[in-house]
């Protein structure tokens, strides 16, 4: 590992290894620093590959949405926070199974696939 001093900034520095199959392994030192999830972001800037933190609340940020609903039923203060993380924890699994039946949904030759089928619409 090399450490640079750039414009008063320090940059840690280490060479790594590219597979056969192209995969790269970040460095546990690197990984624990920005806290990285079981998915990245990759960046393709110029001539470099920029890797970048996915917060899991960008992945399906309904917050205002959620937030709004629940304030026009009327909740405030300890009980909007309370409303608010019990409501945001369903929204991740709710859209995984979304997903799921859409995809048996447009897998099936025979049936005719609409928004309303997909989104659990009333006509």
């Amino acid at each position: 590992m090399h450490n640079l001093t750039t414009n008063n900034e320090s940059i840690d520095r280490k060479i790594i290894r590219v597979s056969g199959k192209r995969q790269i392994t970040i460095p546990q030192k690197y990984f624990e620093k920005l806290d990285l999830n079981d998915e990245v972001e990759c960046v393709l800037e110029e001539n470099a590959i920029i890797i970048r933190n996915i917060p899991k609340t960008t992945m399906y940020d309904f917050s205002e949405n959620i937030l709004s609903d629940l304030i026009e039923q009327g909740f405030t203060g300890k009980e909007l926070l309370f409303k608010f993380k019990e409501v945001s924890k369903k929204i991740e699994p709710a859209l995984d199974k979304m997903i799921k039946e859409a995809d048996i949904l447009a897998k099936s030759k025979d049936a005719v696939v609409t928004m309303s089928d997909i989104f659990d619409m009333e006509n």
